[in-house]
């Protein structure tokens, strides 16, 4: 290699396409590789992730496993919430919001270990890379970054086997077919892609589903919630005060049992192509219906349209990999100045993998009783006013109809 790297952090979960690009790294670049692997609420045992890399070589002060679940909702998946972001007016974003924490984290270990280079397990034809890099490059700008997926020539998973098998690397059974799909997980969603859900045409077969029950299954019963909102945040669920990551996980609890969040989508990936994935979120639909809920009553009109005119751009960003952009920040500082007021508490109906509310009340609230009554308001509304409002609207139409008429 024309440069020397000395020591890269990778982004390391320990199953079998980063086991392979640890020991590729090692052999290729003759390199010390440190070892990141991140707690997100994806809910697997990280621990055999440690005694892999320790297997593999990696010195027991260089393999980092950080419980990241209260800052990714906190810091992350909190402030995308408060834009109301859809990706193509359906996605939640699960996978998209994860991967800046991950760079983040991954530079910050680069330096603490004096590490010249970073590396993950993306593929060439994913967004995920773009996503990792953006994230690298906006954080350290002269970085080196090295992508497996671009450079090797284990280009199928029977040559990755045979690679894990010659190295005495651990190969799941549940591996050695041909995966039926491929899964990302954290706590606020699961995403599933490739194989059975390649066809568009063909409805997701069952076993997919991980995180949420069949909404046909779902209890006959509706169930009935509260969530709490102060400054456009959740922090409380049916009156109990909860941390961030403990109220999206108890959200997810809920969303599971009641069959909601499932999403099938074709979307358009940044690198070009479509795509087919099922996406669950259970909690964070939950979260999403609530928080627009509690936005119905203490949003004045003209923030509430901006902000839905910015939301479709913001998921782009977050969607393309550009959290650490100037533009996402500036977004941002405004999105969070419309939230000051955002304060109250949202009731919820939960049915059958559908989300309704059905109440909401905020000491910041809007909302006059007194004058959008069919009752006698006592003249807190003057009806005549709305005479001349309609033709002064209407003049620039009515003059229009006369030159189109005449």
């Amino acid at each position: 290699m024309s440069d020397k790297i000395n020591r890269v952090v990778l982004a390391y979960s320990g199953g079998l396409d980063t086991s392979v690009i640890l020991k590729w790294l090692q052999q290729t670049y003759g390199c010390e590789v440190v070892t990141f692997t991140a707690d997100l609420g994806q809910g697997e045992e990280l621990e055999p992730a440690r005694r892999k890399a320790e297997r593999a070589g990696v010195r027991p002060e260089h393999i980092f496993i950080d419980d990241l679940r209260e800052t990714f909702v906190k810091d992350y998946v909190f402030p995308m919430m408060r834009a109301n972001a859809l990706y193509e007016g359906l996605y939640l974003l699960g996978t998209s919001i994860a991967r800046p924490l991950i760079a983040k984290r991954q530079i910050e270990i680069a330096r603490q270990v004096n590490a010249d280079a970073v590396s993950h397990g993306a593929t060439g034809k994913g967004n995920d890379q773009v996503r990792f890099e953006l994230g690298y490059y906006a954080l350290a700008p002269d970085i080196k970054v090295i992508a497996p997926w671009r450079e090797w020539d284990l280009t199928s998973r029977t040559r990755l086997i045979e690679f894990a098998e010659k190295h005495q690397i651990e190969v799941a059974k549940d591996k050695r077919g041909e995966a039926p799909f491929s899964t990302d997980a954290n706590i606020l969603h699961t995403s599933s892609e490739g194989k059975v859900l390649e066809d568009p045409w063909e409805e997701v077969p069952d076993y997919v589903y991980s995180r949420t029950a069949n909404p046909e299954d779902a209890p006959n019963t509706p169930e009935i919630i509260t969530i709490d909102f102060e400054a456009g945040d959740g922090v409380a669920l049916n009156g109990e005060g909860m941390s961030p990551a403990t109220l999206l996980a108890k959200l997810n609890d809920l969303g599971r049992t009641h069959g909601i969040g499932r999403l099938d989508l074709v979307e358009n990936r940044f690198v070009g192509m479509k795509s087919r994935g099922m996406y669950e979120t259970p909690g964070g639909t939950i979260y999403y219906q609530a928080h627009r809920g509690i936005e119905q009553l203490t949003l004045d009109r003209g923030a509430a349209h901006l902000k839905d005119e910015l939301a479709p751009r913001y998921a782009e960003l977050v969607y393309n990999g550009f959290w650490f952009s100037p533009e996402r920040e500036m977004l941002q500082a405004a999105i969070d100045h419309s939230q000051a007021k955002v304060t109250g508490t949202v009731r919820l109906k939960l049915y059958k993998g559908g989300v309704y509310v059905i109440g909401r009340k905020s000491p910041y609230s809007l909302y006059s009783e007194k004058v959008v009554t069919f009752e006698d308001d006592q003249g807190a509304y003057d009806q005549r006013d709305a005479a001349g409002f309609i033709k002064l609207n209407a003049l620039r139409l009515r003059l229009l109809g006369r030159r189109d008429q005449g």
